[in-house]
């Protein structure tokens, strides 16, 4: 496994899977840029500790699983796949107790060693419908 993809593997197992919101500092750059979705508006490594923190509260036991990592340049892919229980209130919906399910495909820009830029596709859709059927 090279360098880089070691160490964004940590980006799964110490931030999504642990809460471990400091490891953003060691793997993102001080400019680091996620492109949301619209309508909503890029954000940075605060709006992504934001994300997380509203993701493990709505979800407290969801583990992510790098299904696939692959390096191209500048570039890391990674397809994941995350399992948890919704016990907090997410987008809106209170809290079901189902067992969730759900992947997803990350780009993320390389330089020095930091991630400088992410683009995020996830099957949101297919999340909603656990929550709300």
């Amino acid at each position: 496994m090279s360098e880089n993809k070691a160490k964004f593997q940590l980006l799964y197992d110490e931030i999504l899977n642990k809460g471990n919101l400091d490891a953003f500092e060691e793997l993102c750059a001080p400019n680091f840029v996620k492109h949301a979705i619209p309508p909503s508006p890029d954000y940075g490594i605060e709006g992504s500790k934001q994300s997380v923190l509203m993701l493990r509260k709505a979800f407290p036991d969801i583990k992510y699983t790098v299904e696939d990592m692959i390096e191209d340049g500048d570039k890391l892919v990674a397809r994941w796949s995350a399992k948890g229980t919704h016990k907090g209130e997410f987008m809106g919906i209170p809290p079901t107790g189902k067992q969730v399910t759900f992947s997803g495909i990350e780009i993320i820009r390389v330089k020095d060693g930091k991630a400088i830029e992410e683009w995020e596709e996830l099957d949101r859709a297919g999340l909603m419908q656990q929550l709300t059927t």
